[in-house]
């Protein structure tokens, strides 16, 4: 049975119009409301007001907004911070998916074995930035390793799907993240010889395949919709 990734869309980025004498004043302004850095406040002017036939200077009606939603700004801050700290040369770069991805040379020592230091990165920063946690996580990668991960996934479900059908009974999976859960649910969505669902309760909240009776599915049964995965 699927159920829902929890992946909502990406936050709306916020804006506000505000009169200025400068675009470093906008910024500076900008950085004060959201509490972030200047350079991570863009600025477009929408108008321009000289005083005096321009004697006295001008001031500008702008728009100010973010350059990413506020609490994935800051979760870059936030893990930035823990990287220093763990004195490992990485750095975070936030892309337009809402992925933050780890860049430099200590890929290896942050990735941990099987995921498990940059999933506990991932859940501290979600934590520390994200006021409710039902909505849109920030994720992370690492030197390709969702990718990696997706396909190993994806391979694992296909190798168990074989062996619930082959022993007649449901195969249970290892505890996986609500991400990792969704890989092994989409990647057996369309057999006509097994179903998954997820069971338990986080953070040990894990897969059963089962084999479906009867040599297929029921072409009255409800179809799968996101529901949490």
């Amino acid at each position: 049975m699927m159920e829902n990734n929890g992946i909502n869309p990406i936050p709306d980025i916020e804006s506000i119009v505000i009169q200025s004498q400068s675009l470093d004043d906008a910024r500076q302004k900008g950085a004060e409301i959201w509490g972030i850095h200047q350079e991570d406040v863009d600025v477009e002017i929408l108008a321009e007001d000289k005083k005096l036939f321009g004697l006295l200077g001008s001031s500008y009606r702008v728009e100010i907004r973010p350059c990413a939603p506020i609490s994935y700004i800051k979760s870059c801050y936030f893990v930035n911070d823990v990287l220093d700290k763990m004195e490992l040369d990485l750095v975070p770069e936030l892309s337009e998916d809402g992925v933050i991805n780890l860049a430099g040379e200590d890929t290896g020592v942050i990735i941990g074995r099987f995921g498990e230091t940059l999933r506990a990165l991932e859940y501290l920063t979600n934590l520390a930035c994200h006021e409710d946690l039902t909505k849109r996580r920030v994720r992370f990668d690492c030197g390709g390793y969702r990718k990696h991960r997706e396909t190993t996934l994806t391979r694992l479900a296909e190798s168990l799907a074989r062996e619930a059908v082959r022993k007649g009974t449901p195969v249970s999976l290892d505890p996986m993240t609500s991400w990792e859960r969704r890989i092994v649910h989409l990647a057996l969505r369309d057999s006509k010889e097994v179903e998954t669902r997820s069971v338990g309760e986080e953070p040990a909240r894990r897969i059963l395949i089962s084999p479906v009776r009867g040599g297929g599915r029921s072409h009255t049964r409800t179809p799968r919709r996101s529901r949490g995965y």
